[in-house]
């Protein structure tokens, strides 16, 4: 998965951390203009359960001293600490893996050809993922080449047809 220089240190610096707190990180994004910049980062139980608003918020103080000793952004900035919702992004080979069999949206970093792909993830080992797309032939992609990648899971609100 392709990081930023600054995302990336975030990222192995917490992780140093999560094991002692009993929380994986699940992502670090750096978003937000430059009058507004905001570190992200999501996190959750350390086998893969959610973690409650109570939870995030005790978290949060580790996370924020950890962020503040890198000083990822010249000037004031925001952190948000959360846990990875419904669009839970994908970084680790061990993410893929969990999630086969789940829909997702991937883009790559590809300079030449189709960069976005929609489909369920059909294998992933720890170099690759592939994917079955929709009407077409599955597709495999190197994480070295991947930019995102989010779930997107079907909700089937149980509507009855004719309704």
């Amino acid at each position: 998965m392709v990081k930023s220089k600054q995302e990336q240190l975030i990222i192995d610096e917490l992780e140093k951390l999560a094991p002692e707190h009993g929380v994986d990180i699940v992502d670090v994004e750096l978003a937000g203009a430059t009058k507004a910049p905001c570190v992200r980062v999501r996190i959750e139980g350390a086998e893969g359960e959610p973690l409650s608003l109570d939870e995030v918020t005790a978290h949060t103080a580790w996370v924020s001293e950890v962020v503040e000793a890198i000083d990822p952004v010249s000037g004031s900035y925001t952190l948000e600490v959360s846990t990875p919702g419904i669009d839970r992004p994908l970084r680790r080979p061990s993410d893929f893996q969990r999630f086969v069999g789940e829909r997702c949206e991937l883009t790559t970093t590809a300079t030449e050809g189709r960069r976005r792909f929609k489909g369920a993830i059909m294998t992933a080992d720890e170099d690759a993922v592939t994917l079955e797309l929709e009407g077409e032939e599955p597709v495999r992609i190197l994480y070295t080449d991947v930019k995102k990648c989010t779930l997107k899971p079907v909700i089937d609100f149980g509507r009855k047809e004719g309704k």
